[in-house]
């Protein structure tokens, strides 16, 4: 019969590194907070439901800005992801 060995365990004491630096989560961050803030130009409106104001939902706020706005916060973000670390 053999005789089995237990594979012996080693500690290893490497040092674990994030993906991204800290320039690239702030810069992420600065994006998801344009994101918001365009989602919620976008939000709002009439309080009720069966109301339609069309001056409010077809207003430059909804229509113009608050798309730029989000386009802005993507563009950050995938710059926020692309940059690369100086090392």
């Amino acid at each position: 019969m053999a005789i089995l060995k237990a594979p012996s365990k080693k500690i290893t004491t490497d040092k674990v590194e994030f993906l991204f630096k800290k320039k690239n989560y702030l810069i992420i961050i600065i994006g998801v907070i344009f994101l918001v803030i365009g989602y919620f130009l976008m939000s709002g409106g009439s309080q009720k439901p069966d109301e339609f104001k069309t001056d409010e939902i077809y207003s430059f706020r909804r229509i113009t800005l608050a798309p730029i706005v989000v386009i802005i916060g993507y563009v950050i973000v995938m710059v926020g992801i692309l940059k690369k670390p100086k090392e």
